[in-house]
């Protein structure tokens, strides 16, 4: 008879979502929904209204994060934000 493996809960450190989020750097949503309380529908429909800060492609159309710098200042005035527009010299 064969022992039955038992999976062990992962540790901590493992399963932990960061409890401050970085002033620098770019988050996933897979860590920014510990910090924003709307759904990513929502996330989404205020980016498109420029609401919350735009995501950016991380190389590919599916690997997509936010600054941390904009969403801190959403976070500080999430009613008052308004997301940067492109200038001219920059990609849209």
């Amino acid at each position: 008879m064969a022992a039955k493996a038992t999976k062990t809960p992962p540790t901590d450190a493992q399963s932990a979502a960061p409890r401050v989020l970085p002033l620098d750097g770019f988050t996933r949503w897979s860590d920014l929904k510990h910090f924003v309380p709307l759904s990513h529908e929502s996330v989404r429909q205020r980016e498109l209204a420029g609401r919350f800060p735009k995501r950016i492609n991380l190389g590919s159309a599916r690997c997509v994060a936010w600054s941390n710098r904009e969403v801190h200042k959403w976070l500080a005035d999430p009613v008052g934000y308004r997301a940067p527009t492109a200038t001219a010299g920059e990609a849209a």
